[in-house]
């Protein structure tokens, strides 16, 4: 059975790198591997979302309703999936899935008071789209300030060119994008927070993609039985 493993966390926490180095070993191993990335600014609904996170015409995600920023993104993944056969992969890999719709647009200052929307975007994707739920949520953990340095290195962006979207360049909704993070991984059994920091500083890419490998060890143990 197709195992699907989402790559979440704050902007800057390197998901991309790590999802490539977990892809690569994965196909080292034998096994097939699909690789999404979401949201899609080249399709018709990520396009949008782009236009949203770089506040052209004039409108901003962060001042949209709360449930109605999370259909755009949740139609993005549902065009990229209709009419897919991903069963025929042994790993599904995600950079950005169902997990970051809730988070952040639960933690905009339009959204601060009210009741986080983790349970309708779990109903909207898994259950109304019916999208495919991963297998794991790895939740890559930085300090803020550390992944905004690394956000500030990414360089050139189609939909945003160098500079940052409209959540990247708001601290405080790192900030809460963390917390609320860590407030699901205590709700939902499916997450699995990776730390990668320690005593303060950076850890590099080989040992953060060591963290991920032992992570999904069960997952490869499982294809053994």
């Amino acid at each position: 059975m197709t195992k699907i493993i989402a790559f979440e966390g704050i902007d800057g926490t390197g998901k991309t790198v790590q999802m490539k180095c977990l892809s690569d070993y994965l196909k080292s191993l034998g096994k097939t591997v699909k690789e999404y990335s979401f949201p899609m600014y080249d399709s018709f609904f990520g396009s949008i979302v782009g236009q949203y996170l770089t506040a052209k015409d004039g409108i901003a995600a962060n001042t949209v309703d709360g449930k109605s920023m999370a259909l755009w993104f949740a139609l993005d993944r549902f065009e990229a999936f209709r009419g897919e056969d991903d069963s025929i992969y042994d790993f599904v890999l995600i950079n950005r899935y169902v997990l970051s719709n809730a988070v952040y647009q639960s933690i905009r200052d339009c959204d601060l008071g009210k009741p986080d929307i983790l349970d309708f975007c779990l109903e909207l994707e898994f259950e109304h789209f019916g999208i495919p739920r991963p297998s794991l949520n790895l939740v890559l953990d930085m300090d803020p300030a550390e992944a905004a340095g690394n956000v500030d290195k990414k360089g050139f962006r189609d939909y945003v060119g160098n500079a940052r979207d409209v959540y990247e360049s708001i601290d405080s909704i790192q900030l809460r994008a963390r917390k609320k993070y860590r407030e699901y991984a205590e709700r939902l059994s499916d997450v699995v927070f990776i730390p990668c920091m320690k005593e303060g500083k950076l850890e590099s890419i080989e040992e953060i993609a060591v963290k991920i490998r032992k992570a999904v060890q069960p997952m490869l143990a499982e294809d053994q039985k």
